[in-house]
Order: structure tokens, then C-alpha cells, then sequence
């Protein structure tokens, strides 16, 4: 550690000579002197944190403090930040636009290792700025000119490709073994301090502050029953799916910056279970930019358009020579935590929802990949994922996630208290309940050969799925009958639908997938993939297309459907027509909410061979198709490493209608309300709705 110290502050004092120096071609000197003052920021950040200061400042100062980390990518400032790629473009031309912009991004990431502490990974990331900051000084120097395209292209390929094997060790430890330890020793502090929100490098906005308050001030018993519902779901889902807990030691647990109280009390109950809790760090970089969404302990996010601006950075450097060495490099990372790795049981997700919709505007300077650049990307995200499951076993490997309001979803406090219990109600309802109910439901469809959906008050749906038929209906069934275990809250039926035979549109008016909205969406299927699809986001036609391309189909192909289903959650439905947050509601309570059909891998995804059965002793058969089932004799082809559900909410539901080899039609929907006998109960949220909107 010695050396890397010694590194660190040579190239600090470096840094620090930058300002003033004018040592390179006039438009390229606001961007490095902006990039010393920031290193030279994280140093000092970095000081307090190690002696002491940061921790003894102020609520008032953590708060600006924070603020200086991300002022220049909140909305406000964006617009004229080097981290966005069409202000860099219009400042250093439209070539070098779009690398230094991705530089920044790089420079950025810095950010929680300096408050984990990890010199070594803030160091290098101050090497390379100083790198290119050099070639650019001696370009002027010698030239009176700029480094070529490609020499600066090269410093932050060539960085990428000597760091990317330590980053990816670096990344899978963090997110498998041991997590943060230093922002895991903070969040177990049990005395409420909203400093502490601030001591861990993440963005905080007026909501975290408000949730960590809020949650402080709720009774034991509360917090109790909120961690007794995400720990048992997760042992549920050990059990339900026979998988052994035994051979694991090491629980992720993901959560949002202010619900500590939450995580603290999981983990008491994961203890109980003989697992540790590890937390995770969110660490957007180019090492791994292909992730996307909250990957561990995360705060608000300071503005979407930056994070999506930046998703196809990789579009600079990929190449057959750099996807290669990125497959490599994670295999070997693997390789080398194997004895770590198999002790990992899952992760336990606390999402949150209720920030305002985002609708992302297409930066035409950003970064995208080509055509074989999609390519190499699909192939990674498939042997990512293999490696992934040999890694951590995921035949006995399992998860559960849940989901909670942020106040940002309400006006007033009063109201968010509100919604933050109808959550908490729609979270904890009773799974005997809605157990016999769906049976009801699945005794039918078992005896079909295929499902008709079609749309109504405005929805222009009309899908014919096929579905398995069991061989033995005594001891066989092809729906699942999911209550609250790995997803959270209860409430569906679902199977793997037969592709072959499975044609129609799936259309819905407008849909939020993974913080993203999707204006008139509508994907055509024939023989189970999509073939076309369509939105309305954009006046131009291939701006919708590569749209839906890049977050929908993810480069895929013909992208199989992968699951059909029945949301039976009414009470969620009528809770989001109440309060009026609908488009507010993540997918994990969206998909309660109505039918629905996920494109992408099955839900057994790579646990086809583990055997499931219903409450009712029921086998579950429906757990291949006929892609999923190339697992067998070309594993690369049966998998997508997606899959992503699209409800229609019961409100533009004309009917759902199970339809028997034999040509008769046994109703499950009609116009919104369940009429199948004995599912009727479902109704009375919905007809209350209706009476008191």
C-alpha cells in the first residue's frame, strides 16, 4: 500500500499545477483545469474522511458538501458540463465530443471509492486523466497542436483494457462477498443521525432525508413486520423452489439511502437464518457500463439523461480484440473469487419507487453502438449470465425483492404517509387468500390450449398464446401460483407459453419499464417473437424503433415471449387509481395489477431442472420453450439475460378468455372484472374504486 500512497500523491501534487499552466490548445484547457479542480475536490474530500473532519461537519455543510459532487450533472447544470456528450462535442469538436465526455464519465466513478477509501481505485483513475492530459501538453508543446483521434482513444481504451480484469474482481466481490464494509459499518449504526445519509458518498435529495425520518419515527412493530416480509419471502423462495439455504452464507441486501432502519432490522432476521448481510456500492463506470439500474446501496439519482446518455460509452472501444478480453477478464474474475462466490444466497432488493417519470430526450453526440458492436453486446450480456451461475451455483441461489414509496411520490407528508401504508397493506395481504383464489383460476386454465387477450377503451391488443397442456392434470399443472416469496407483493398466475401457434399484438397506451416511458407501445408477435413493434415516443419512426431496440428487445433478435400471465392484485390497482399514481408504480406492483406478458427468458431461466410444484402438490410442466430448451444442445442460444413484463392494466382488458381443445370458452375477464366462479372476491376492490374514485 506504500507504493500505491506514494502513487496517489505524486499524482496529486500534479493535479494541483494544472490550473494556470495553459499547456495545451486553448479549447482544451477549460476541460483539464475542470478536471484538476475536481480531483483536487475528491482529495480533499478524501482528507476529511480519513481524519476525521467529514464525519464532524455540520448537517448544513454535508449538505453542500454533497451538492459539490454532482452539481455539474444535476438538470440545471447539465447543459453545459463536460459529462454530456453534446456540450463536449459543441466545446471540443464533434470527434472528441463524445470520448472526453466519457472520460468525465470515468472521472466521476471515482466517487464512492474515495468514501470506501480505496486509494488504489481513485489513484487510477487520476493516472489516467494525467495520461491524457500529458499527450495533450506534448502535442502542444512540440506541434502547437492536438494528439490524432486515435492516440487519445487509445489512452482510455488501452486504461480500460490493463484495469479491466482488477476492476471486475474489484466489482464482483464487492457485489457477492464482502460489499462496502465501511458504508455497511455506517448503516448498522442504530441511533438516527441524517448525517450519515451524507457519509457515504451517494446523491441525497430533500427525499432520502425525509424517508430516513419518517421510517425513524414509525414503531418497532412496523419496521418489524416491513423485515419480517422481506426476509421471509426470501426464505420462501429457498423453500418453495427446494433449493438448500444450508450451503450459503453471504445475503446482498440492496437498498435505497434512507432505509437503513429497514436494512438493519433484515439483517438481525438474516443472522437468525446463519447469513451475513453485505452491502453492495452503485459504481457507474466504463468497466462495466453495460449494467444498468441500482445494483447496490444507491442514492437519489442526481438526473437520468446523464445515466443514459452514457449507456453505450463502449461504442468508442468495442472491438472483437476488447469483447474478448472483457469476457476473459470477467471469467478470470470469477476463477478467482470461486471460494467466495459459491457461498452467495441471493440478493434482497429494497426498490423504491415515486420520483418524477422520466421520458429520455436522444442525444444525437452520444455514443452508439453499431451494428456489430450489438452483437458483441448481446454476447456478452448471455455468457455474463452463464458465468454468473456457475459462479454463485444458482441452482441453489435464490432472491426476493420488494418495493416502498419515496416522499417525492406525494405533496404533502401527510399524504406520502398515506401511500406509504396502502403500500405497506398491498405488501403484506394475505397469501392463503389469494392462494385458493388463483388455484381457482389455474384449474381452468389447465385445461386449455391457448389464451385469447384482447384490448378494449383504447387498447388494441389482440393475442392468441398457446400454452402447454398437461399430460397427467392430477399431479400436472402448466400455471404457477405465485404468492409473496421472491416477488413481492402476491398476486399472479403464470406459465411459459408454447411459441409455435402464439401470434398477435400486444399493444398498451403507455407503460413505465425500468424508469422509462413507453408512449402507444406495440410489439407483433408471430410464432411467440416479436417481429415488429412501434411506439409513440418520437415523430421519427426509427427513433421509436431503436428506442424500443435498445431497452425493450436489448439488441436481441426476434426476442421470444417468455411468459403469460394473470395479475390478480386488484387491491394495488385501485390503491394506484386512488392516489393517482399509476405511472408511478414500479414493475414489480405493475404486473400485479392486470394480465401480462414478459418478453425475453422464461421465469425458470436456469432453473428449468429444479422441481416446482404448486401449494396443491401439482407439478409445475410449463417451464421450457422451444428457445430455453436449446439449453440442451447450444446453451448460447436458450438465454437473453432479459425479460421484461408489459401489463395491461385491467381498465383496457376486454377479455381474457381460456379456450379448450374442444373449441369451448371458459372466461376469466370480462370488461376488467374477474367472472370466472370463485375469483369474484377480486372484484370488490375494483367496484369500490368505481363507487368512490
Amino acid at each position: 500500500m506504500e507504493l500505491i500512497d506514494l502513487r496517489y500523491q505524486l499524482s496529486m501534487d500534479r493535479i494541483r499545477e494544472i490550473p494556470g499552466e495553459n499547456a495545451v490548445s486553448a479549447d482544451f484547457v477549460p476541460f483539464f483545469e475542470n478536471g484538476a479542480k475536481w480531483f483536487m475536490l475528491l482529495d480533499k474530500t478524501r482528507s476529511a474522511l480519513m481524519d476525521g473532519q467529514y464525519e464532524n461537519q455540520s448537517l448544513d455543510a454535508m449538505r453542500k458538501s454533497n451538492y459539490a459532487l454532482y452539481e455539474e450533472i444535476l438538470p440545471a447544470n447539465y447543459k453545459t458540463s463536460y459529462a454530456n456528450p453534446d456540450y463536449a462535442s459543441k466545446k471540443l469538436g464533434p470527434k472528441f465530443g463524445p470520448l472526453f465526455a466519457a472520460l468525465r464519465y470515468e472521472m466521476r466513478s471515482a466517487i464512492p471509492f474515495v468514501f470506501r477509501l480505496d486509494t488504489e481505485r481513485v489513484l487510477i483513475r487520476a493516472e489516467l486523466f494525467l495520461e491524457m492530459y500529458t499527450a495533450f501538453a506534448m502535442a502542444y508543446r512540440e506541434e502547437g497542436t492536438v494528439p490524432s483521434y486515435a492516440q487519445a482513444q487509445s489512452i482510455l481504451r488501452q486504461y480500460l483494457m490493463d484495469y479491466m480484469e482488477d476492476e471486475l474482481v474489484c466489482y464482483l466481490s464487492d457485489k457477492l462477498i464482502r460489499g462496502s464494509e465501511r458504508i455497511c459499518s455506517l448503516l448498522t449504526r442504530p441511533a438516527y443521525d441524517p448525517r450519515i445519509l451524507f457519509m457515504t458518498g451517494e446523491y441525497i435529495s430533500d427525499s432520502e432525508e425525509s424517508v430516513a425520518a419518517y421510517l425513524a419515527a414509525l414503531p418497532d412493530d412496523k419496521i418489524e413486520l416491513i423485515a419480517h416480509t422481506i426476509t421471509d419471502g426470501f426464505h420462501r423462495g429457498f423453500i418453495n423452489f427446494g433449493k438448500n439455504l444450508a450451503s450459503k452464507k453471504n445475503v446482498a441486501v440492496l437498498f435505497h439511502a434512507g432505509f437503513a432502519r429497514i436494512f438493519r432490522a433484515c439483517a438481525k432476521n438474516f443472522a437468525k437464518l446463519g447469513l451475513s448481510t453485505v452491502v453492495p456500492a452503485e459504481v457507474p463506470t466504463l468497466f462495466h457500463a453495460f449494467h444498468q439500474g441500482a445494483m447496490g446501496y444507491s442514492g437519489a439519482d442526481p438526473n437520468p439523461q446523464y445515466y443514459y446518455d452514457h449507456r453505450e460509452d463502449l461504442a468508442l472501444f468495442m472491438d472483437e480484440a476488447f469483447h474478448e478480453k472483457h469476457i476473459e477478464s470477467l471469467r478470470n474474475a470469477y476463477k478467482q473469487l470461486h471460494a467466495g462466490t459459491v457461498l452467495y444466497a441471493g440478493p434482497a432488493v429494497i426498490e423504491v419507487f415515486g420520483a418524477s417519470p422520466f421520458s429520455p430526450a436522444d442525444s444525437p453526440c452520444a455514443p452508439r453502438l453499431s451494428a456489430a458492436q450489438k452483437k458483441m453486446r448481446v454476447d456478452f450480456e448471455i455468457k455474463s449470465e452463464s458465468l454468473y451461475s456457475e459462479a454463485v451455483i444458482a441452482k441453489d441461489r435464490s432472491f426476493t425483492i420488494i418495493d416502498f414509496p419515496l416522499p417525492a411520490i406525494a405533496d404533502s407528508r401527510e399524504k406520502y404517509e398515506e401511500i406509504f401504508d396502502a403500500i405497506l397493506a398491498i405488501n403484506t395481504l394475505d397469501n392463503a387468500l389469494f392462494e385458493k383464489i388463483q388455484g381457482r383460476m389455474i384449474d381452468v386454465l389447465n385445461t386449455a390450449s391457448y389464451i385469447e387477450v384482447r384490448g378494449g377503451n383504447g387498447n388494441r391488443t389482440a393475442l392468441t398464446v398457446r400454452v402447454q397442456e398437461p399430460a397427467n392434470p392430477d399431479t400436472e399443472t402448466n400455471f404457477e401460483n405465485c404468492t409473496a416469496d421472491v416477488n413481492i407483493p402476491v398476486g399472479e398466475v403464470f406459465t411459459t407459453p408454447v411459441l409455435e401457434g402464439t401470434n398477435g399484438v400486444l399493444h398498451v397506451t403507455g407503460v413505465y419499464l425500468e424508469g422509462l416511458y413507453f408512449k402507444d407501445l406495440a410489439l407483433t408477435f408471430q410464432d411467440g417473437r416479436v417481429v415488429d413493434y412501434h411506439c409513440g415516443n418520437f415523430e421519427d419512426e426509427a427513433a421509436c424503433r431503436s428506442y424500443i431496440e435498445e431497452n425493450i428487445l436489448f439488441h436481441h433478435q426476434k426476442l421470444p415471449m417468455g411468459e403469460c400471465a394473470i395479475g390478480t392484485n386488484t387491491t394495488a390497482f385501485a390503491a394506484a387509481a386512488r392516489f393517482g399514481i399509476a405511472d408511478r408504480l414500479p414493475i414489480l406492483i405493475t404486473e400485479k395489477t392486470g394480465p401480462h406478458f414478459a418478453v425475453g427468458d422464461t421465469c425458470y431461466s436456469r432453473d428449468e431442472e429444479l422441481r416446482v410444484y404448486n401449494p396443491d402438490g401439482k407439478e409445475i410442466i410449463a417451464k421450457d420453450n422451444s428457445v430455453s430448451i436449446l439449453r440442451k444442445t447450444d446453451p448460447d442460444k436458450a438465454y437473453f439475460g432479459c425479460h421484461t413484463d408489459i401489463t395491461i392494466p385491467y381498465d383496457e382488458l376486454a377479455s381474457y378468455v381460456a379456450v379448450r381443445p374442444s373449441g369451448e370458452r371458459i372466461s376469466i375477464i370480462e370488461n376488467g372484472r374477474f367472472v370466472l366462479e370463485g375469483t369474484q372476491i377480486l372484484n370488490v376492490p375494483l367496484d369500490e374504486l368505481a363507487a368512490n374514485p
